[in-house]
């Protein structure tokens, strides 16, 4: 497997974003073969990322600072735009699988009638959901800055890449 796309955002006023750990992006995870939801399920436990979810992304703006999000991509294909209204819009395609950093914001334009995601969350993690707002709390980047450091890569383990690229402090 290639090393993931990453991708940081900064704070934009109306969302936080993370203000450390890029976004990852990586491509064709898993290829195509029966039930591929059910695949990706087992896979992120396997690595304690515990699936919560199957279903489409939001259409509006969002993010999450309590915990951070992996989403696998089981059918179909979509445009999301990461980072807020003037972040950056990415292609998704069955395969796929997205792990966002706590208060990173995300938002489905467009998808396929087939479109399906499986949502993870780092074991025991106790996940919040907020919308973009006119004014961000300041009590929301304590939130994010408390977030345990997960203990896997829900692709591939303790030695996956994102150990690497979201590093302790």
């Amino acid at each position: 497997m290639r090393e993931p796309d990453a991708w940081r955002f900064s704070c934009d006023g109306h969302v936080p974003n993370h203000p450390q750990f890029p976004v990852l992006h990586y491509p064709g995870v898993l290829p195509e073969g029966p039930d591929r939801a059910a695949r990706f399920e087992a896979l992120f436990a396997t690595h304690h990322w515990p699936p919560a979810w199957r279903a489409g992304i939001y259409p509006w703006h969002h993010y999450h600072a309590t915990a951070h999000e992996a989403f696998g991509i089981a059918s179909g294909r979509a445009r999301l735009r990461l980072g807020g209204a003037e972040g950056r819009d990415v292609e998704v395609v069955a395969g796929d699988v997205l792990v966002l950093p706590a208060g990173t914001a995300h938002c489905g334009l467009e998808a396929s009638d087939d479109f399906v995601a499986v949502g993870a969350y780092p074991q025991d993690a106790d996940v919040d959901m907020h919308r973009a707002s006119e004014t961000l709390p300041a009590s929301i980047f304590t939130l994010i800055h408390n977030v345990p450091h997960p203990d896997a890569d829900p692709v591939s383990g303790r030695e996956g890449p994102l150990m690497r690229l979201w590093p302790r402090t």
